[in-house]
């Protein structure tokens, strides 16, 4: 009979059940025959399809007494589950979910893999293999023992349950015995969540010893669970980690902590808790919460849980459309720096914005209304500033703000944009508990802009790139003066291009920019068609009168403000570069910021320079000088190292560094890391941190190395 010859078996029904049209066999093959009137025999390239199982075969003989299938192969069986089971004989029942297959070996989603001298299947859900090795690891000829296996005399494949049972199982690492367990569950490569023990972490820290990690995950349900994590290190510390998530259907939370008894800080409970959750609710509002405590300062940096200097608790409450912008929020904010006194730190913080965009019927452009509210509140009853720090140690403060703004551009004939608007914004202060103010301040601040900017464009035939320059010229009135108000949001300012041209480069609402001035800049790029681009941003300020409203660093104090000089450099082959900078006519540097990052399919670099001078206005007693720097390389397939470090040259020392090396295939990953943290206060020791991790591909849905899979070379 002529090749792919198609049955549809009605006859003998495969196959002669009485079966429903959609769950009837397809059958091809070469040659199909019938023997004795009951025995259906097919040969040659078969192949059965049934119900999503796929066989393929050299020979199928089909006994209908029996109801049974004697197969003969090389047999190839793949289920609806992308199971494979690659066998060489075989007895089944008719509809391939009993039976026995031998010298088989079962394949779950092309990741791990369990060979065995027999195969049995049962109840369509079953399978039973018996001395069986299993690995996810590719096993070559040449190389015949894998890096990882699990030897057993007996595995049970829960197809239901997805889940594989192991009796009396051996772990052995290129082929030496590790450790053996006399039952052993673990999920298969199908299953995302399942409860049971998860791989154990080693972490080793100068303060407190040896330890290891043995996390316990628990699935309660399709839409939560909790991880639990034991560790126990060689300083007699007793921790217990846990993590809790869960989704609803308009959002998700998640809370993570632990408890600790160490000898770090003797006879006490130490730990923290961190929590986040977001919601959609009705009208397009979300909310969203937060949670941090910890016991004490250093509990965060003892245990590598965060470097967080300062924690934030509370609820939000955002919605943001085209025109419109809504927030509400109240936080608890406490910090754990050394040198941070909380009682005379805002700790409770309230804020309202309303914020709505619109374009006016008669003006045209578009103009902006918003209402503010701010309150915070400080826990110390002193009214002065008794430990001299500037500020008031007591003071609390509400505010409520309404705040107006319009412009427009109009494009005149010689290319010209010339621009106009006006900004007004009205503050009521209630101040308690400061003797410099009374208890109600009312503040009002006008500011009107005139703009002109005269962009040029050039393209380049020959090349095709194209450059633009932009020259622009900024005059600004407001003010000389209005009432005096505490600043409590505004007292660091960063003047860069973003900020240039505005009516206030202060970053909140207690200060706002006084007096007439002058902004100028000039801005170029170059965009070529081979993927690059660069751009260079100059500008500077100047007033008609020093008010006396900036510091130092910022760059703004005087007549005329520091040169603000910045570049930036993109390019096709993933290399950045930014630079800002902040100097006077002698070239001396208030602030200059340099980063630079490279980007390539076998490494990446990031780096950065951070200067700053002096400013007791802002906190900062001596000059700041930092150097960042953060590198990965794959310096073969399966290989990659990472290094990061900060070095404070005012200090004269480093402030932290860290190396990496990871080890990854098709069957395991491996993270060691070594770090050391030399900063160190009243509270905080220096600390070097050691981890080492072990991840096995093929269990679970958490990793997956099939990316990562060898061909054996012959």
């Amino acid at each position: 009979m002529m090749r792919h010859v198609l049955l549809a078996l009605f006859a003998l029904c495969l196959l002669s059940l009485p079966l429903r049209a959609q769950d009837q066999a397809t059958l091809i093959a070469d040659r199909v025959f019938l023997e004795a009137g009951d025995t259906l025999t097919a040969d040659g390239a078969v192949e059965v399809l049934y119900k999503g199982t796929r066989l393929t075969a050299e020979r199928i003989v089909y006994f209908s007494k029996t109801d049974r299938l004697e197969i003969t192969g090389p047999i190839r069986l793949t289920d609806a589950s992308d199971t494979v089971i690659v066998a060489d004989a075989a007895d089944l029942s008719r509809d391939l979910t009993e039976g026995v297959l031998t010298s088989a070996r079962m394949v779950l989603d092309q990741q791990l893999q369990i060979a065995s001298n027999q195969l049995t299947r049962a109840s369509g859900r079953f399978t039973v293999l018996d001395r069986v090795i299993a690995s996810s690891c590719e096993v070559c000829p040449s190389n015949p023992t894998p890096l990882w296996e699990i030897r057993a005399r007996r595995v049970v494949h829960d197809q239901e349950e997805r889940q594989l049972y192991f009796d009396h199982a051996q772990f052995r690492v290129a082929g030496l015995p590790i450790f053996y367990a006399p039952r052993l569950r673990m999920p298969d490569p199908t299953l995302k969540r399942s409860t049971g023990f998860l791989l154990p972490t080693i972490r080793t820290t100068s303060g407190l010893g040896a330890g290891v990690k043995l996390p316990y995950f628990i699935a309660i349900g399709d839409s939560r669970d909790l991880t639990l994590t034991p560790y126990v290190s060689g300083k007699q510390t007793r921790t217990l980690e846990f993590r809790y998530r869960q989704a609803f259907r308009t959002g998700k939370m998640e809370f993570s902590g632990a408890l600790s008894r160490d000898d770090l800080i003797p006879g006490k409970t130490r730990g923290y808790i961190f929590g986040d959750g977001r919601f959609d609710l009705p009208r397009d509002f979300e909310l969203n919460l937060k949670l941090q405590t910890v016991t004490d300062d250093a509990y965060l940096l003892d245990y590598d849980v965060s470097n967080r200097d300062r924690l934030q608790s509370g609820v939000e409450l955002t919605r943001t459309r085209r025109n419109e912008h809504i927030t509400a929020s109240i936080f608890r904010y406490w910090s754990i720096r050394a040198r941070d006194d909380n009682s005379v730190l805002p700790t409770i913080v309230g804020d309202l914005t309303f914020e709505r965009r619109f374009r006016p019927a008669h003006l045209g452009g578009e103009g902006k209304f918003a209402f503010q509210t701010h309150s915070h509140r400080r826990s110390s009853a002193v009214a002065t500033d008794a430990n001299g720090d500037g500020v008031v140690d007591g003071r609390d403060i509400a505010r409520a703000t309404l705040l107006a703004d319009w412009s427009r551009n109009w494009t005149l004939s010689n290319g010209m944009v010339l621009s106009g608007g006006f900004m007004a914004a009205a503050d009521i202060y209630a101040i308690g508990q400061d003797a410099t103010y009374p208890g109600t301040v009312t503040r009002f601040t006008p500011a009107a802009m005139l703009e002109l900017r005269w962009p040029w464009l050039k393209a380049e035939n020959r090349s095709g790139a194209t450059q633009v320059i932009e020259p622009i010229a900024q005059l600004v009135w407001a003010p000389n003066d209005t009432d005096d108000v505490p600043n409590e949001d505004s007292r660091n300012v960063a003047f860069d291009e973003g900020n240039l041209f505005g009516y206030t480069r202060f970053p909140g609402a207690d200060a706002r920019e006084l007096g007439t001035r002058l902004n100028l800049g000039l801005s170029w790029t170059r965009h070529d068609p081979a993927g690059w681009s660069l751009g260079v941003t100059a500008g500077r300020v100047f007033r008609a009168k020093d008010l006396g409203q900036f510091s130092v660093a910022s760059g703004l104090d005087g007549t005329s403000s520091d040169w603000l000089l910045a570049t930036h450099l993109d390019t096709a082959s993933g290399l950045t570069l930014m630079n800002r900078a902040l100097f006077d006519d002698a070239l001396d540097f208030s602030s200059d910021e340099l980063r630079i990052g490279y980007n390539a399919p076998n490494y990446d670099i990031s780096a950065g320079y951070l200067w700053l001078v002096a400013d007791p206005a802002e906190g900062r007693k001596r000059a700041s000088s930092e150097f960042v720097f953060d590198a990965g390389w794959t310096f073969a397939r399966n290989w990659r190292g990472t290094v990061e470090g900060r070095y404070d040259f005012q200090a004269d020392r480093a402030a932290k560094a860290a190396v990496g090396l990871q080890y990854r295939n098709e069957c395991v990953v491996v993270d060691l890391s070594l770090s050391r943290r030399f900063t160190s206060s009243t509270s905080v020791a220096a600390n070097t941190d050691f981890n080492l991790s072990v991840e096995l591909a093929g269990f679970g849905a958490g990793t997956d190395g099939r990316q990562y899979r060898r061909s054996c070379i012959r």
